[in-house]
């Protein structure tokens, strides 16, 4: 069940959209969710792949519920902030990918995090996909809702075949939402293009059966760029309010001054839309998806495909436009 991957979303209002006239408050509000304790070891271990100029910082969302305490990675991006490119990429990391736990042997991606948290997780993503991880960025479950309603909504195109599973988990999104002034139950009663509450657009995100986890990828990112859209068009009068929305729930080994820093840089893009991509590349033959032995569904893929992801990071080249392959 999936997050939304919505720590894209810190990194949206906290790193892009943040203007000098909130400086001050700013810098106070992001020593909180600087955690001085979480082990950074992978990330200081350099031993793969890198540009000057390009930073890519680990994304990652958990999908605990009420009472849960092993939680998994649902969520796992990688943001590439390119500054030799002037480009903003985003690699979505498959959670069912079949890679090398250190330590646990061959499992899907997103039960690292269950076993060594976020330094586990750099460190499985970093040794299978030989990238170097700069930074990370954690955020649960519940903070999706409330930052989607502090925007507003999200406006995002809903399918006609997605209807019966988008309204079959808003019972239970719009259960977890503990906000109370978030009136009754709304059920979405057609098909096109509207806006979406924070229940709603969850409950949207989550939607999997329906078709595949490649498409339930797809609808994430949607609702990651219309947060985009939102967050361009907020008032700087309201970004306090949104920024203590959004804080609680987000713990990051990076430091005020780098995150404003990195802020800067993109602020100087002048372009704040992303291109995207998923890896592995589902389609049998960069990756063959199945059952596979104990693991269940997971999708494999081979060394020889990693030059694609690495030019898409390093060199903004797409998987479809890679004369490579």
């Amino acid at each position: 069940m999936s997050n939304l991957k919505k720590l894209v979303i810190f990194l949206a209002v906290l790193v892009i959209a943040l203007p000098a006239s909130v400086f001050g408050y700013v810098y106070y509000k992001l020593n909180s969710i600087h955690d001085s304790n979480i082990n950074t070891g992978a990330l200081n271990d350099i031993k793969y792949q890198g540009k000057n100029g390009i930073t890519n910082i680990l994304l990652v969302g958990t999908d605990g519920r009420p009472g849960e305490e092993n939680v998994r990675s649902d969520a796992m991006m990688i943001l590439t902030v390119d500054g030799v490119n002037k480009s903003l990429k985003l690699t979505s990391l498959a959670r069912d990918s079949y890679v090398d736990i250190p330590d646990h042997g061959y499992q899907k991606l997103t039960h690292a995090y269950v076993y060594g948290q976020a330094n586990l997780l750099i460190e499985t993503i970093e040794d299978n996909f030989e990238i170097d991880i700069h930074n990370y960025v954690v955020v649960d479950f519940y903070s999706f809702m409330d930052i989607i309603d502090a925007l507003g909504g999200v406006t995002v195109n809903v399918k006609e075949s997605e209807l019966k599973e988008v309204n079959k988990f808003i019972p239970e999104t719009y259960n977890w939402n503990t906000n109370s002034n978030k009136g009754s139950i709304q059920y979405i009663e057609s098909a096109g293009k509207q806006k979406l509450n924070g229940y709603q657009a969850l409950s949207f995100s989550r939607i999997r059966k329906n078709d595949s986890a490649m498409e339930r990828d797809r609808r994430q990112r949607e609702v990651i760029q219309a947060l985009l859209s939102s967050v361009k068009s907020l008032p700087v009068t309201k970004y306090p309010g949104l920024i203590d929305t959004i804080l609680p729930y987000v713990k990051t080994n990076m430091k005020p001054s780098e995150i404003l820093g990195l802020g800067a840089t993109i602020l100087g893009f002048g372009n704040i839309d992303i291109e995207q991509i998923e890896f592995p590349i589902d389609d049998d033959i960069h990756s063959k998806g199945g059952i596979y032995g104990n693991s269940g569904w997971v999708l494999r893929f081979e060394k020889d495909t990693l030059p694609l992801l690495h030019d898409f990071i390093y060199n903004s080249i797409k998987p479809e436009n890679n004369e490579k392959f």
